[in-house]
């Protein structure tokens, strides 16, 4: 079941005439948590055990926790919960990966292993082992009812593909009503509306354009597949900042406030403005809870470099179970820690600041997509030298909602830039209920009324991490 569906749009309706029909507010949280066992079981139902797990496993050890008094034991039951998180994300996302990577160096041969992978499995296990960690921390109560720490492993507007929503954030909100209003119902459905424009009039149309040129690179020219990164770049940010509106607008219908996962993340000037505008709960995630304890910038200069590679490192590998992911990971890495030395040369200065460094930061994150979007190193490859004209030939292809595409989102982007000149809100990092937002979704229709035709849905991309 996903957003852009009529089973959903059915299952939406049911939930909140629940909520609206429920006496209490213990009532509703039981509601939304069944809702949402129901929503997780509507793809695979078996992997609710695995949704289970963290929820049994993490309740019981975040206890222990807080009531020991002994160290050693704190760490023990840290150690627990964080061996059954990391072991389940090992075995169901990375086995056949570690498999297939010590066949080849030994020279063997390797049948991969039957395993489904979960959805939203990396996104409610980082959810999970936050909150013991910052239980361990002291930073956090435990939950004492097992119900409504499950309500908040299961949530499921954000289940499955985020924002990673923490349980300080989570937990303290479960003292409101969660009873749907008109005041939170008109704000929360222009941001589903948003994303839904992101997703089913941009992203997915995109997606024909970009699955073929990928698919086949040799077949097509310069200029083309220079293009098809390009709608790459805007597809993954449509379709991902896309399920995050959704999401956002879904909670605030039912009473909840979701943390923001994007901030206009193509008008960053630097590859570390990048990381403070891009998927914004991952990025805090790997800061609080492996950049810093690794040791950040606080034990010299080439300490923060290494930490820094590690933390984009296994960001990368977070993200799929291909060195081309690990390999994007690592550009990035070498990105930020060249954009810090730099910046420890130049001071406060900015001589590649504004267009220069938009223009720059730009092209990096193209070119590191390609890895991203590639199936492998050799498609990737190939691309590369397409755009490079290593490679000459190929068909012309000029596809016109890629054009319309790039318009809509340069102009939301140079909208955001004035308003926050001019001190307003920016129009889509801003509540949903600014003017400038609504006016922007409006426009976006009317934009996609000519690309409107029989298009299938394309899976949501971040459904496979």
């Amino acid at each position: 079941m996903t957003f852009v569906s009529w089973n959903f749009l059915f299952f939406f309706a049911a939930v909140l005439v629940g909520l609206r029909v429920m006496p209490t507010r213990e009532s509703r949280q039981v509601l939304i948590l069944v809702a949402s066992i129901v929503f997780y079981a509507s793809g695979t139902p078996w992997h609710l055990l695995v949704l289970a797990t963290p929820a049994l496993v993490d309740y019981a050890c975040a206890i222990r926790i807080e009531d020991a008094t002994d160290p050693e034991t704190r760490k023990r039951w840290l150690l627990l919960s964080l061996v059954s998180n990391l072991g389940l994300l090992a075995y169901f996302k990375y086995a056949n990966f570690f498999a297939d990577t010590v066949a080849r160096l030994i020279g063997a041969h390797t049948a991969p292993l039957d395993i489904a992978l979960p959805v939203g499995i990396s996104f409610f296990l980082f959810k999970t082992m936050s909150y013991t960690i910052d239980v361990y921390r002291r930073e956090l109560f435990a939950s004492r009812s097992l119900w409504r720490y499950a309500m908040f492993v299961a949530y499921f507007p954000e289940l499955v593909a985020g924002p990673i929503v923490r349980a300080s954030i989570f937990l303290p909100q479960l003292t409101r009503t969660l009873e749907p209003s008109l005041a939170r119902a008109g704000p929360g459905l222009q941001r589903i509306l948003l994303g839904i424009t992101k997703k089913r009039l941009l992203a997915d149309r995109l997606a024909t354009y970009v699955d073929a040129i990928f698919a086949a690179p040799a077949a097509y020219s310069q200029w083309t597949v220079t293009g098809a990164v390009v709608a790459y770049s805007l597809q993954i940010y449509c379709d991902f900042s896309g399920y995050s509106d959704m999401a956002i607008g879904v909670s605030r219908v039912i009473g909840f406030d979701l943390p923001e996962n994007f901030d206009m993340p193509y008008r960053s000037t630097s590859i570390t403005d990048f990381w403070r505008r891009w998927h914004m709960t991952l990025s805090s995630w790997l800061r609080d809870y492996l950049y810093i304890p690794l040791g950040g910038n606080r034990r010299g200069e080439a300490r923060t470099y290494v930490n820094l590679m590690i933390t984009m490192l296994l960001g990368g590998l977070w993200h799929g179970a291909n060195w081309t992911f690990v390999f994007w990971g690592f550009m990035h890495g070498v990105g930020l820690a060249v954009h810090k030395a730099w910046g420890g040369i130049v001071g406060g200065r900015r001589p590649f600041g504004g267009a220069l460094g938009w223009a720059v930061t730009y092209a990096f994150v193209c070119v590191a997509w390609v890895f991203f979007r590639a199936r492998d190193f050799a498609t990737a490859t190939l691309v590369l030298r397409k755009i490079a004209g290593l490679e000459p030939g190929g068909v012309v292809w000029f596809y016109l909602p890629l054009a319309v595409a790039l318009a809509v989102v340069v102009a939301a982007h140079a909208a955001a830039i004035v308003a926050e000149r001019r001190g307003a809100p920016q129009p889509l990092a801003a509540p949903p209920q600014s003017p400038f937002a609504g006016a922007f979704v409006v426009t976006a229709w009317l934009v996609g009324i000519f690309l409107l035709s029989p298009l299938r849905t394309s899976p949501f991309i971040y459904f496979r991490f």
